[in-house]
């Protein structure tokens, strides 16, 4: 059975190196780990008095596993949730921050619980992911990973600059879709011809 630090270890190499791309919200990042994240946690790793770039791409893989279960993974409270839920949750959680509980919230309300769309995990979507996943044991984490593509479809719907991340220059599946996938029984990943219609409105 993957741990924790197993998981985000799969995150780190998911996330790939340091990146600095202007059409990217988070800025800098390195491992998954964003400027802005360093700078929340005052994490002066070459010790001049800031946190800039240079910070970014000093940190190293282990580092950033650290800082995802500390700060990503414990801090929020997922491991309170149903255990199959857990690593798409964490990975989206680095990916998207509070957005990763919105989307679950959201799920459960559509599947009639009544809590709050807050980002926060506290006992009432605690026991709505458990009765759900009671319920649909075995596909609730298939809804969770499909929510989360429709997320990302969404935001690319959005923002033009984003959808080099949902397709690639080809016009195949991005990184954010094939991420999404990764945590979806594959009779439920779209096929080309599905994906290449869902995205013919961008041109």
């Amino acid at each position: 059975m993957r741990t924790v630090a197993d998981i985000a270890k799969e995150i780190v190499a998911r996330e790939g190196g340091f990146v600095n791309d202007p059409d990217d919200p988070g800025g800098a990042t390195n491992h998954g780990v964003t400027i802005h994240t360093m700078r929340r946690l005052g994490l002066d790793l070459d010790r001049d008095g800031d946190v800039d770039v240079a910070d970014v791409a000093a940190l190293s893989p282990a580092q950033a596993e650290a800082i995802f279960v500390r700060h990503y993974f414990e801090r929020p409270r997922i491991g309170e949730l149903p255990a199959a839920l857990q690593p798409s949750v964490f990975d989206m959680y680095v990916n998207a921050g509070a957005n990763a509980v919105k989307i679950l919230q959201r799920l459960l309300r559509q599947m009639g619980h009544a809590i709050a769309v807050d980002g926060a995990i506290g006992p009432q979507t605690i026991a709505a992911a458990e009765q759900a996943a009671a319920v649909a044991p075995g596909h609730l984490a298939d809804a969770y990973g499909i929510a989360r593509r429709n997320y990302y479809f969404r935001l690319a719907d959005r923002r033009p600059a984003s959808r080099k991340y949902a397709r690639t220059r080809a016009g195949g599946k991005g990184g954010w879709i094939r991420r999404a996938e990764e945590f979806i029984a594959p009779r439920y990943h779209l096929s080309a011809g599905e994906f290449a219609a869902r995205v013919a409105q961008w041109g």
